[in-house]
């Protein structure tokens, strides 16, 4: 006898008759059904993508997931139960997906791991006794989990607290990440020297809306544990949420980080990035504006910078099926863009550099883990969170290209990235007898051309007591072993050694320095001045002999940093100096730097400063981003008010009383030239090679509004791809086709989709955000910050778009000459010595 049961009566009497919830081909209970069906996935060549289960929605939205010794999949509801899920046989049809709920209590996990005959499942919510890392054994061998133990508990649940889980490369113990949120459980040893601390040489602003406010650095973090979870050692920290890890076949291990998207517009805005977790290192996240950039001497550089999204698992293809560079590819998913990419890793000293592909794509594709499955050699993910409409996917490889296992070989940078690893050997506190040893095997490494061996080196030295390695730091004279050394010993010393540090600093040549050691330098002298404490009167002033001739700077990274430095130094003229490149400065991003590091200043302004300076606030209007940008504008304007003397209160009461507009008018349209053609263009660069003119190049990039979206040299927009680089990978003709021909080709991963809706409406755009049931599209590229919010229950159709979401007509109002010039400027990387700005002996300048 058939007995139906409303669904969630029907799935309790499942668990307790034991029963496997039914497939989705045998399941007469209605699904939902608006999970993106695998016929409109955009996939590479070669590739197939089948959804093989659609989850019902009385199992929740799936975030996780492993393979068992078995080969099934373990899955999680973000707020429920584990899963187990046998998928059919490739090339088979008509077996279904079989799904069963595990009948253990536990589940809200965002990382599972499958290793030393246990499941480890963290949970990140209530489930079970709460937010912590878990073991589950079968003791009793009826494929059951009967022993639930939990191995230690952590802090703070949620989308920010602990992730994933993965087998360390030793084979013997496991690694975990953490989000910001997610303390630091107790140590028996750490890799990453224990003396974090924010390092803000001008203070920061909290975010503008209250997000992570008060969080303090060590924020997201990556340790490793034994089997037990008894030990606990710490690897990295300086995330802001990475949600998972992946380990290549030499053992280096990835992660992808997150951005804040609140952000976008300001200075301080990190992009999505491929992270490779080294040891001891610290990324530089910090909350509010204080997030670190990524030049910075005490922390490291990621592979790659993505742009704006919300990265959830990651794993690399070894063990599918594929070619032999999607083997090697690092799979890296991106929630709410709906991207997965494949990101294809180069030697590059003893790291790696990264190019980003978009493997598979869709809108919405809500992805949050994936798995290689090494039964049938595919590739297994999940979409889902936030009570969004989840399904599982996979994707295997029915083209005609090689698919044999591909075995580790030695690369160019092999011999390099062991030697690194020789030195984190040392990322300890060795016994007494020992610390000279490790101090002459590690220091001339800290004169290494490579970033990644001086940092390695660097931390190795900080481990060791400070007293046994002061006086080589202070005694060195190369300019690199100098740098790192009083890095190191700013970050480990006591206040007294400061006036000896700042004299092995002012012994360095600032013009002979490269610009890297320049930056180093400065970042020196703010550890210095942050940890050790402010200089005396003869040390400010030997400082600032040799710091203030070279300010204003030839780029926006030296003038952040010297105006930081000097700005703190009170520095004689530099408010004035400051206040010409605030008005001067092409990106709202330089302008915001500039107002921010002026906020505080009480005195040294010029005649008019103080009016020039408020009314750049007025102007600021006009800027967009992302949520809290407006509020982080007005917070900086508080603070900079707060420093107003009474004298000044008084004579600039009239500006004061005027309220500030809610938007600033809108600068008046450039003047129309003509409509230029690819052809006619191509023949003028041609005709005209070198010679270019370098600012104009660069102030053509900003008027043209390419900065709103795009990165250049660090500066500028995440929407579309970085533009640093595009000389040295597209010719002339394909460079001006991209900007005058925008939709002639687009990539998968910036483009948009077409959202049919059932009144009528037709919204294109991508998709930013979604919860439950609503995706919040960015339909202009130009206000990345503001979305329209559709229904799904409301579309008709998506589609993708066939027209860029990049502006046609750009180069309209532009003159020849400028046109040229802003090639030149993108072929040359933004380089001024390039030769494309050498004018031919006997040319007029013009």
């Amino acid at each position: 006898m058939l007995v139906y049961y409303p669904a969630r009566l029907r799935l309790a009497v499942c668990l307790l008759l034991g029963l496997a919830h039914p497939a989705n081909a045998a399941d007469p209970q209605p699904q939902r059904q608006t999970a993106v069906p695998a016929k409109e996935m955009r996939l590479l060549p070669g590739f197939l993508a089948e959804r093989v289960y659609t989850v019902p929605k009385e199992q929740g939205s799936w975030v996780s997931l492993a393979v068992d010794s078995k080969g099934r999949l373990i899955t999680s509801d973000q707020d429920g139960r584990l899963y187990r899920v046998t998928p059919p046989p490739l090339g088979d049809p008509k077996t279904p997906t079989h799904v069963e709920p595990l009948s253990v209590n536990i589940g809200a996990a965002q990382g599972l791991l499958w290793a030393f005959d246990s499941l480890y499942v963290m949970v990140n919510g209530r489930a079970a006794q709460g937010t912590g890392l878990y073991r589950l054994r079968d003791t009793n061998g009826d494929d059951q989990y009967d022993e639930v133990k939990k191995l230690i508990s952590l802090t703070n649940a949620g989308e920010h607290g602990p992730h994933g889980i993965v087998l360390a490369p030793d084979g013997q113990s496991l690694l975990v990440v953490g989000g910001n949120f997610t303390k630091v459980p107790p140590l028996t040893s750490s890799r990453v020297p224990q003396n974090w601390k924010e390092d803000l040489l001008l203070g920061r602003q909290w975010d503008a809306s209250g997000f992570a406010r008060g969080v303090l650095a060590p924020g997201g973090w990556v340790g490793r544990t034994d089997p037990d979870g008894k030990n606990w050692e710490l690897l990295s920290i300086g995330f802001r949420n990475a949600y998972d890890l992946a380990l290549n076949t030499e053992g280096e291990i990835f992660t992808y980080d997150s951005d804040m998207e609140w952000d976008v517009g300001t200075p301080w805005y990190r992009p999505t990035r491929i992270n490779h977790v080294v040891s001891g290192s610290d990324f530089g996240w910090r909350s509010g504006s204080g997030k670190w950039p990524a030049y910075y001497a005490d922390s490291l550089p990621a592979n790659l910078d993505i742009g704006p999204g919300s990265p959830t698992g990651v794993t690399f293809g070894t063990g599918a099926k594929f070619p032999a560079k999607y083997q090697r590819a690092l799979f890296a998913c991106d929630w709410s863009y709906g991207q997965l990419y494949a990101i294809h890793l180069a030697p590059q000293g003893a790291g790696y550099a990264a190019t980003a592909e978009s493997f598979a794509s869709a809108a919405p594709l809500p992805l949050t883990d994936i798995v290689v499955r090494p039964q049938d050699g595919t590739l297994y993910f999940t979409v889902g969170g936030r009570n969004t409409d989840s399904a599982l996917y996979r994707i295997s490889y029915v083209g005609s290209e090689p698919t044999e296992a591909v075995s580790p070989a030695p690369d160019a940078g092999s011999a390099l990235r062991a030697l690194r690893r020789k030195l984190e050997a040392f990322h300890r506190p060795v016994p007494a007898d020992e610390v000279q040893n490790v101090l002459d095997t590690c220091w001339p490494y800290l004169n290494h051309e490579d970033r990644f061996l001086r940092h390695a080196a660097r931390i190795a030295v900080e481990h060791q007591p400070v007293a046994a390695w002061q006086p080589r730091a202070l005694a060195e004279k190369q300019p690199l072993a100098s740098l790192a050394a009083s890095v190191a010993l700013a970050r480990c010393g006591g206040p007294s050694v400061a006036p000896e540090l700042l004299a092995a600093l002012d012994r360095l040549d600032f013009a002979t320095l490269k610009e890297e050691q320049q930056l180093d330098l400065l970042r020196a002298y703010q550890l210095v001045f942050t940890r050790l404490g402010r200089p005396d009167a003869l040390g400010r002033e030997a400082t600032l002999k040799r710091l203030d001739a070279h300010y204003p700077a030839s780029t926006p990274a030296l003038n952040r940093e010297l105006s930081t430095v000097l700005i703190f130094l009170e520095a004689p003229q530099v408010v004035d100096r400051t206040l010409k490149l605030l008005a001067a400065a092409p990106t709202q991003e330089e302008q915001i730097w500039y107002a921010f590091a002026l906020r505080q200043v009480r005195s040294g302004w010029p005649v008019g400063g103080r009016q020039q300076y408020l009314n750049w606030y007025r102007q600021a209007t006009a800027h967009r981003g992302g949520h809290s940008f407006s509020g982080f504008i007005e917070n900086i304007r508080q603070e900079a008010l707060a420093s107003l003397t009474v004298p000044e209160r008084s004579e600039l009461k009239d500006l004061l009383k005027k309220p500030v507009p809610a938007e600033a008018p809108a600068l008046p349209p450039r003047p129309f030239v003509k409509q230029w053609t690819v052809d006619e263009l191509v023949a003028a660069a041609e005709a005209t090679p070198n010679g270019r003119h370098f600012a104009q190049g660069q102030a053509a990039l900003a008027a043209a509004s390419c900065l709103k979206c795009h990165r250049f040299r660090g500066d500028g927009g995440n929407v579309g791809p970085d533009l640093t680089a595009v000389g040295r990978r597209f010719s002339v003709r394909d460079l001006l086709e991209s900007i005058i021909i925008p939709s002639k080709t687009i990539s998968d991963q910036y483009q948009a989709t077409v959202f049919d809706l059932k009144d009528g409406r037709t919204v294109v755009g991508r998709v930013a955000n979604m919860y439950r049931d609503t995706l919040s599209i960015m339909t202009d590229m130009l206000d990345s910050g503001t979305f329209t919010d559709i229904r799904r229950r409301d579309i008709e159709e998506t589609r993708p778009s066939s027209v860029s979401m990049m502006p046609g007509g750009l180069l309209d109002t532009f003159s020849r000459e400028e046109i040229l010039d802003l090639l030149a400027y993108l072929r040359s990387g933004g380089e001024a010595s390039d030769p494309v700005f050498t004018k031919p002996k006997g040319t007029a300048s013009r």
